[in-house]
């Protein structure tokens, strides 16, 4: 980049916010150290008009740019190419919370707000912001937003894409759009905010939303299960959907060999429950009832598919520390991946009733294919969304087993989805991992529409440039 496209960035947001060289090695790598890039520079903008200048200046210096948030994603989508020819736009300065209005039941916050600080703001106001996932801590709402988040509480609450009211964005060209309106009802033309909900930085950036709260439960109910067979774990889900209604806020899934490989990195011998089991669900209930009356209503709903032969082993939280340790087995399965290095990220979506039939038959295929894999399957399987992981065996090396097996591993899960009317993507967004897949599992006229509304929004293609879109080979 010229010492002139430096001093312009470094008049807008001042010389400790321009970052080069060495001191920009952590925004062009992912956290897991999978996507490396290089960048021209990193941008740290501190409010919305910053964001403006630094898009407008760009634009017409025809400069791509990546906007990031936390870093957390898993697919590529925050980090630049090779060519260091994009400036790294990082929100985390934007972390303000604008405004809290606990009667119309909404907060605006800024982008660069981490997930753990819009819940506690949230909780705070006596009210609850519902998404739940396990990089909270580093996450922010714009990334959360342009991802379309799911997470453990979509089953009762919904994506990111149902928590969100209104947004601010800033276009391609440096223009901004306030779309921060807090209206549940607002027909008054087309619904702009979700064209940008889920697109990955490659239409606009986002850098506030007006997002929705909800009451804080009164009452909350954990329990750890032990299921012999997937059949029996989908048959519980249905059981307790009946029982428990809306209550119910998460149904979790978990292997044997997941349940293993986390124990291992928490340093723990056994599970909550006395015995092994093949398949492990960990069951939410909230409620505004009193502790009691929900306690009693949870204890008879286990009750009856224990009656029923469906679940062979239960052990429930007796407090919040119990319950928050029965979630933190859950939880850390992503990052006992991580630090294990060698396993294959797939997030897909079936249908709930072939959850069994995709689980079984894919495993069955990807043990085949490559024999001694370690079945690391979880999910939020409430809502249909299953992350089938493979992962090496023991006395393989990573780079060994991604090497020989990764490609295949991924072809034969992703197929497997399709062949059931599923998703190759669930929840984690599409980056560069997954682009080029689409065009084998989204039609011709679906593309390109995602290409027309590309260009009308970005037409020099200089936002997450290489992002979710694949190139079309008849692209006009």
């Amino acid at each position: 980049m010229s010492d002139q496209h430096i001093s312009h960035l470094v008049a807008i947001v001042g010389a400790a916010n321009v970052l080069l060289g060495d001191d920009t090695q952590s925004y062009v790598t992912d956290y897991r150290g999978v996507f490396r890039g290089e960048a021209l520079a990193v941008v740290r903008p501190g409010c919305t008009d910053e964001v403006s200048a630094v898009m407008a200046y760009c634009h017409e210096n025809r400069i791509p740019v990546v906007p990031q948030g936390g870093n957390t994603s898993l697919l590529g989508g925050s980090v630049p190419d090779a060519s260091g020819q994009a400036v790294v736009l990082a929100l985390a300065r934007l972390n303000s919370i604008r405004h809290v209005d606990t009667l119309n039941a909404t907060m605006v916050v800024e982008a660069g707000v981490t997930l753990n600080a819009a819940r506690t703001t949230a909780e705070e106001a006596g009210t609850l912001f519902p998404l739940r996932i396990g990089s909270e801590g580093s996450c922010q709402i714009g990334g959360n937003l342009a991802t379309n988040a799911g997470g453990t509480a979509v089953l009762r609450y919904g994506n990111m894409r149902d928590l969100v009211l209104g947004l601010e964005v800033v276009l391609a060209d440096g223009k901004v759009w306030n779309g921060l309106r807090a209206l549940r009802k607002d027909n008054a033309g087309y619904d702009l905010k979700h064209l940008f909900i889920g697109s990955e930085g490659t239409l606009g950036i986002i850098t506030a939303a007006v997002l929705k709260l909800f009451p804080r439960p009164r009452a909350v109910c954990v329990a750890l299960l032990g299921v012999d067979t997937l059949d029996a774990a989908l048959q519980t889900f249905g059981l307790l959907r009946k029982r428990l209604g809306t209550d119910m806020t998460a149904f979790e899934l978990i292997s044997e060999d997941a349940m293993a490989l986390v124990l291992s990195h928490l340093g723990r011998q056994t599970s909550p429950l006395p015995t092994s089991h093949l398949w492990h669900v960990l069951v939410e209930l909230s409620s505004t009832a009193n502790q009691e009356d929900a306690d009693a209503i949870f204890v008879a709903a286990l009750s009856d598919a224990a009656e029923k032969g469906l679940i062979t082993d239960a052990a429930i939280a007796a407090n919040e520390t119990q319950a928050a340790d029965f979630w933190l087995i859950r939880e850390e399965i992503s990052d006992a991946q991580t630090r294990a290095r060698g396993s294959v990220r797939c997030d897909v979506s079936v249908p709930l009733s072939s959850i069994p039939a995709f689980i079984r038959e894919t495993s069955d295929k990807v043990l085949t294919a490559a024999p001694g894999t370690r079945m690391v399957v979880y999910g939020h399987v409430g809502d249909g969304n299953v992350h089938f992981n493979p992962l090496r065996p023991a006395d393989m090396t990573p780079e060994a087993y991604l090497d020989q097996y990764g490609d295949n591993i991924s072809r034969i899960v992703d197929q497997a989805a399709m062949a059931l009317q599923g998703s190759i993507s669930a929840e984690h967004g599409v980056g560069t991992a997954k682009r080029d897949e689409l065009l084998y599992v989204r039609s011709q006229v679906e593309l390109e529409i995602g290409w027309r509304v590309k260009r009308a929004l970005d037409p020099l293609n200089l936002l997450n440039r290489g992002k979710v879109l694949p190139e079309l080979p008849s692209a006009a």
